[in-house]
């Protein structure tokens, strides 16, 4: 083996030294432009004032009179009817929510939609309805279902539960809608 053409293969290895670029500078600041707006515009509107009475910078005035009549100012029943969603102190089921839910449960359980069964559907069903000054319950609405048959059964249990403590507003009972989710689940077996 001749190793005289083994020196003429051999390469360098030149040392780079390390190139450093400066940071890029800083981005201009646009300073924000200000505009001046004259005050000087002046509005120029007639007020026409229709009072009964002629007044002086001489004019004195003795007597002041005060309408201590209340009851003329106080809100109208129609206002009383109005449906509140936000009220001072929430409408609650007689007896609590643990109770008002033991009872959903038990109606539940009993009366499982046959369909929903058959299809193994669960799943939360939002109802919306609005509880009355008396605390009934009243126009009850599925506004989120699962179908099978589990939004008319929770409709009609709600219906046929009991009454409600009424919400109330400075201390009067009033009307107020109310959202509650009920679950479906099917038991495991």
């Amino acid at each position: 083996m001749d190793l005289g053409d083994a020196e003429q293969n051999k390469h360098e290895i030149i040392d780079i030294p390390p190139t450093t670029q400066p940071p890029p500078p800083p981005p201009k600041i646009k300073l924000p432009e200000i505009v001046e707006i004259s005050n000087e515009e002046l509005i120029m509107d007639d007020i026409d004032l229709n009072l009964d009475i002629e007044m002086h910078q001489d004019t004195r005035i003795d007597d002041v009179e005060f309408n201590d009549d209340l009851d003329a100012e106080a809100p109208e029943e129609e206002e009383a009817d109005k449906i509140f969603m936000i009220v001072e102190q929430d409408a609650e089921p007689e007896g609590g929510i643990k109770a008002f839910y033991a009872y959903v449960a038990n109606q539940l359980q009993d009366n499982y939609p046959r369909a929903a069964l058959r299809m193994n559907i669960e799943g939360i069903v939002y109802l919306q309805f609005v509880i009355e000054k008396d605390g009934t319950i009243t126009q009850v609405e599925a506004v989120k279902g699962i179908g099978g048959g589990c939004d008319e059964l929770a409709i009609e249990v709600l219906e046929s539960s009991p009454k409600w403590e009424p919400a109330r507003q400075r201390g009067v009972a009033v009307r107020s809608r109310k959202v509650i989710p009920i679950r479906f689940m099917l038991a495991n077996n």
